[in-house]
């Protein structure tokens, strides 16, 4: 049954009693809306608006790891089902999706057996994401994926002299595509960051802060709109798909949505970095203020004629591009604003994060069928001419715990310690598996506490 709509207030406050449920109920329900997700010969399937699954998208390496990414979230909460479920998502990325040829990820393989051609750098960020999670939850073929993964993608897409990832190749790594974009360094950052808390290695968490330096001097030479899209020598490239202003990776303009999810791993990143002083902590929060700050100003109810919700796009002047509302955009805005709020203390962004939940509980969660609506118009109708149906859940669960949990650690590490921490406190009688995503239940400074003797 899909979670009701909330009646208390209290419900959509950073740090209640009511949000921790509603957080709680929210996660339950996406997992159990995915369920129906496993290919025959594994993998993800293209989830539709229903819960079911659309065959003729095949199997994509993105939207599959994003599934093993969450349900061995799942698995660690004890979510009934998770486990096997994690595994199918992973069979996919071990079986029919890994080029075994050439080595890497095809982007997607119809159920015929044919594929798209090329190696994108996207996807294989993705895969190191999910290879880390499922190590965390225990999953068989883990730790050989995430290897291959790692030297595949350290390999082929990471620069070293740059600090920054190519983009795509052909499907032999004989060819590499001119184009250069921040998305695809933006789930690098959030992979490399993952990788370091999982593996111990800190030299992933210096390649992610290579790459946020980059990007917080972009930004910053451009009023803090991000530049999405460059050429082979990193030149931005301002008006690139200005012919297609509403692709689903690669729109035209800024994204207000990447610069708040921006604002969040940079926050991360400085927390959590043993390379920088505090003077250099201190800056780059700052930057992720400055981040969230033009991302809101830009998208947030500023479409003529519309109702509150984020553009997808703006122009270089923060003028709306394309007016339609995507999930995603608002999961990250409850994650940033979550994230700012423990760490600056400031009330504005505990008025963005009820803002936010309020407008997601009022227009984008499905309370009839599950899940949360992918896309929405500037009336918050929904539609979906960039994305039909509700394909994944990795953005809308994520947006149920970071809240959570600890802003310095990615997701799933923080996950893991904080229900294997509550699991062992003195006198706790609950496994993980008996929590059933009840996280919440103790107080701000007990759950800290906890966390801080690990």
């Amino acid at each position: 049954m899909a979670i009701a709509h909330q009646t208390d207030p209290a419900a959509y406050q950073l740090g209640t009693d009511e949000n921790r449920e509603f957080l709680k109920a929210a996660g339950e329900d996406l997992l159990a809306f995915g369920h129906n997700f496993p290919a025959p010969n594994g993998g993800s399937l293209w989830l539709n608006a229903d819960g079911t699954t659309d065959p003729s998208h095949g199997v994509e390496t993105w939207i599959t790891s994003r599934m093993a990414h969450v349900y061995s979230m799942g698995a660690m909460l004890g979510h009934p089902g998770s486990e096997e479920l994690a595994d199918a998502a992973l069979k996919g990325l071990i079986g029919p999706l890994h080029d075994d040829e050439n080595g890497g990820w095809y982007p997607q393989v119809f159920l015929d057996g044919t594929h798209v051609p090329g190696k994108v750098c996207y996807a294989h960020a993705f895969v190191m994401l999910a290879a880390s999670s499922a190590l965390l939850a225990g999953r068989p073929g883990a730790k050989a994926l995430l290897d291959e993964a790692v030297d595949t993608f350290l390999k082929r897409f990471w620069r070293e002299d740059e600090g920054l990832t190519v983009d795509m190749w052909n499907t032999e790594f004989t060819e590499l595509d001119p184009y250069r974009g921040i998305n695809a360094n933006m789930h690098t950052t959030e992979a490399f960051l993952a990788l370091a808390d999982v593996l111990k290695d800190e030299s992933f968490r210096d390649k992610a802060g290579r790459i946020i330096g980059h990007v917080a001097g972009w930004a910053e030479n451009n009023q803090w709109r991000i530049p999405e899209h460059f050429s082979a020598d990193w030149q931005p490239q301002l008006e690139y798909n200005a012919d297609h202003k509403d692709d689903q990776f690669k729109p035209y303009g800024a994204t207000p949505g990447h610069g708040i999810e921006w604002a969040r791993l940079i926050t991360q990143y400085a927390l959590s970095s043993k390379s920088i002083d505090e003077a250099g902590k201190k800056r780059l929060i700052d930057v992720a203020e400055h981040l969230f700050d033009r991302a809101v100003k830009d998208g947030w109810g500023t479409c003529e004629g519309g109702k509150p919700g984020l553009a997808y796009t703006t122009d270089w002047n923060g003028v709306p591009v394309v007016t339609d509302r995507m999930h995603w955009t608002l999961a990250e805005g409850i994650n940033t604003s979550a994230t700012l709020a423990k760490v600056t203390g400031k009330d504005e962004y505990r008025e963005w994060y009820a803002r936010f939940w309020q407008y997601a509980d009022d227009c984008v969660i499905d309370h009839k069928l599950g899940s949360w609506f992918h896309q929405l118009d500037l009336n918050n109708k929904v539609i979906g001419t960039v994305w039909p149906g509700k394909s994944d859940l990795y953005h809308a669960f994520q947006s149920t715990l970071i809240a959570r949990l600890d802003p310095a650690v990615s997701v799933a590490p923080a996950l893991k310690a904080r229900v294997d921490g509550i699991a062992a406190a003195p006198g706790a009688n609950a496994t993980a598996r008996q929590l059933h995503f009840d996280i919440g239940r103790f107080p701000a400074n007990v759950a800290w506490a906890i966390m801080s003797c690990m």
